[in-house]
């Protein structure tokens, strides 16, 4: 099993690590700094570094298709360009590195959409985090306006709320729907816990993604368009103008 450590620290950007697993298109690792796409979130980009200072591209992180994988178990896709084949092995050691301004833009976007979870408050049938923009599908037929949703998240962003996650037990989700506020994506359930997001005095919900620490990071986020999707849902998406305020957290 994968050693997921962004899941209780986002700002880790490197880790040592040593191949557990190698298949045609890249490596699994027993611990990892990537995430891997889920969620709605995408997947880290990076390289993995060899002992002799060869780095490898990493172009993408996905959830590993064993069938007895576990969520946080991880496959990073290299890139198919390199001759990387034969130089990784079970058992090589290495240091895996993301892309860390992908990341963070990963971050900042992903805790913008959970205030835009409270500024509309209905349930999310739909949603893309990536580096250049965000967007969440709402499960709804009432008009949204735009300057009204664009002050209430300026008001949360500047609000600097701590961002935090916590763990419950499926028995814990079970009692408490409400914590699950996506249509589209569910929690993994059977593995004995579940990680919740929670933006104090503002949010909280399931959620396994990378965040940062404190709302004041996300800087200025734009809401770039509002538009009908469907009879049923308003998809609101965001922007960065900006780069972001410096960060909170080291």
């Amino acid at each position: 099993m994968t050693d997921a450590l962004y899941r209780s620290d986002a700002y880790l950007r490197d880790c040592d690590a040593v191949v557990t697993r190698v298949t045609e298109d890249g490596v699994e690792l027993d611990r990892t700094v990537f995430y891997p796409l889920g969620g709605g979130q995408a997947g880290d980009a990076g390289w993995v570094v060899l002992a002799d200072g060869t780095r490898l591209r990493v172009a993408d992180a996905r959830k590993s298709r064993r069938d007895d994988a576990t969520p946080d178990d991880t496959l990073h896709l290299l890139d198919p360009a390199e001759d990387w084949r034969g130089r990784l092995v079970p058992g090589t050691p290495l240091r895996a590195e993301i892309d860390w301004e992908r990341r963070l833009r990963h971050m900042r976007f992903h805790t913008a959409t959970h205030l835009l979870c409270a500024v509309v408050r209905q349930l999310v049938d739909g949603c893309s985090i990536t580096q250049d923009y965000a967007r969440l599908d709402f499960a709804m037929t009432d008009p949204l306006d735009k300057a009204q949703v664009q002050e209430g998240l300026d008001r949360l962003i500047a609000g600097a709320h701590p961002v935090a996650a916590e763990w419950i037990t499926d028995e814990q989700l079970r009692d408490s729907p409400q914590l699950v506020k996506s249509m589209s994506v569910h929690p993994p359930l059977g593995f004995g816990r579940v990680r919740l997001l929670r933006v104090q005095d503002v949010d909280l919900q399931a959620c396994g993604g990378t965040h940062v620490g404190n709302t004041r990071e996300i800087g200025a986020v734009r809401v770039s368009r509002i538009e009908k999707k469907s009879a049923r849902t308003r998809r609101v998406v965001l922007a960065f103008d900006s780069p972001p305020a410096a960060a909170i957290h080291p």
